[in-house]
C-alpha cells in the first residue's frame, strides 16, 4: 500500500465528516419530507435507474452536475434552485455518494440539504412507491 500524502484523508474519514453535518432521513421520513415540499434528487447514473427503477416525483440530476444545478449563484441552476433555504433530499443507490453530495450542497449554502440513509434500496425495501425507468 502506498504512503498517504501528509494532510490527505481517506474516504471513510471524508464520509464520516460529511455525515456528521447532516440530519439524514430514513425512507419514511424522506417520503414525508417529499409530501411537505422537499425536493428529492436522484443522483444515480442512468444505468442504475434503468436497472432498479425510480422514485416517482424525484428530480433526476446526475452527480457530475449537481452543484451547478443547485447553486443559487450559478447561471446553470435549475428553476427550483433559487433559494438557500430549499429543502433538498439527495439519494443514490445505497446512501454513500448521496452523503457526500448533500454535504457539498451545504458547502454551497443550502443549509437544509441532506440525504436518504440507505438510498433508493432503503426506499424500495420500505415498500414505498417506485416505478420502472
Amino acid at each position: 500500500m502506498a504512503q498517504a500524502p501528509p494532510g490527505s484523508r481517506g474516504i471513510d474519514e471524508i464520509l464520516a465528516q460529511a455525515r456528521a453535518r447532516l440530519v439524514r432521513l430514513d425512507a419514511r421520513q424522506t417520503r414525508q419530507a417529499q409530501r411537505d415540499g422537499a425536493v428529492l434528487v436522484d443522483i444515480r447514473p442512468a444505468a442504475q435507474r434503468a436497472e432498479h427503477g425510480e422514485i416517482p416525483g424525484a428530480l433526476i440530476v446526475e452527480r457530475n452536475v449537481l452543484e451547478w444545478r443547485f447553486d443559487p449563484r450559478s447561471d446553470a441552476r435549475l428553476p427550483v434552485a433559487g433559494a438557500y433555504d430549499l429543502p433538498v433530499v439527495v439519494f443514490c443507490q445505497e446512501g454513500y455518494t448521496s452523503s457526500l453530495a448533500a454535504a457539498s450542497l451545504q458547502d454551497l449554502g443550502l443549509h437544509r440539504a441532506t440525504d436518504l440513509a440507505g438510498g433508493y434500496a432503503a426506499w424500495r425495501a420500505a415498500g414505498l412507491p417506485v416505478r420502472s425507468a
